[in-house]
């Protein structure tokens, strides 16, 4: 029997009751019909896995007991920084889920050249809360107990001018840099993604003018999401603990 994974947002004390939100309530009571006595698995962030035990369940309320505490984190050793190119439809949220998956560390949404998506701040707030939810669904199903840092929504040209001690890398069609012939950096990578329609050239320029090696991920052209997800993949298998 699989024990359900829920993120809390609070803090969780061990050997005290807690009740869950009206979301993760709903979904224990309702969508899975879980009963009092039935085991669970709470987690909020901070690096810990909290088993424990359903004392109440109800279509509105659920009260859990934390038994315990458990350092338990699958966390990667290597610190992946993903600059994704905001897109339209799911493609955005495909990559916040699997960056999660693949162990990003953290994740900021930029705004490019090419950019679908025009919000005003009210809205881009809206947003930004839906793909903190995705990110712990992710969280909720791999096994991560420290969430990703998502950043605010930046453009490009600020997200550059940063400094960093890590590899800076951009993905653009017809390089002939390898991944797999990078080399080791303990601070790890930053990785720079353009959204559907890519990154245009005087965007793939200026990144490496800022530091940024032009990376080829093969002959094909892929889809934003693809190129995110690849990139990830690679240098975890390389690098990191695939």
């Amino acid at each position: 029997m699989r024990i359900p994974r829920l993120f809390h947002p609070d803090t969780i004390t061990v050997d005290s009751e807690l009740t869950l939100t009206a979301e993760a309530a709903h979904h224990v009571a309702n969508v899975l019909r879980l009963k009092s006595g039935h085991p669970v698995v709470l987690f909020n962030g901070d690096g810990n896995e909290y088993p424990a035990t359903i004392i109440l369940a109800q279509r509105r309320q659920v009260v859990i007991e934390i038994d315990s505490r458990l350092a338990i984190d699958p966390q990667s050793a290597l610190p992946l920084h993903l600059g994704q190119g905001v897109s339209k439809g799911d493609r955005m949220d495909i990559v916040l889920q699997k960056a999660t998956e693949l162990g990003a560390t953290t994740i900021t949404p930029l705004i490019t050249e090419r950019c679908p998506v025009k919000l005003d701040d009210a809205r881009w707030q809206k947003k930004i809360a839906q793909w903190q939810k995705i990110i712990q669904g992710a969280c909720e199903q791999c096994g991560r107990n420290t969430l990703p840092e998502l950043k605010p929504v930046t453009s490009l040209k600020d997200w550059l001018a940063d400094s960093t001690r890590q590899t800076r890398l951009v993905f653009a069609p017809g390089s002939q840099q390898r991944l797999s012939q990078l080399s080791a950096n303990p601070a790890g990578f930053r990785v720079l993604v353009g959204p559907e329609g890519g990154l245009s050239d005087a965007e793939v320029h200026q990144s490496q003018e800022a530091g940024f090696t032009a990376c080829s991920l093969g002959p094909r052209i892929l889809r934003t999401e693809t190129a995110a997800i690849s990139g990830l993949s690679v240098l975890q298998a390389t690098f990191g603990d695939l």
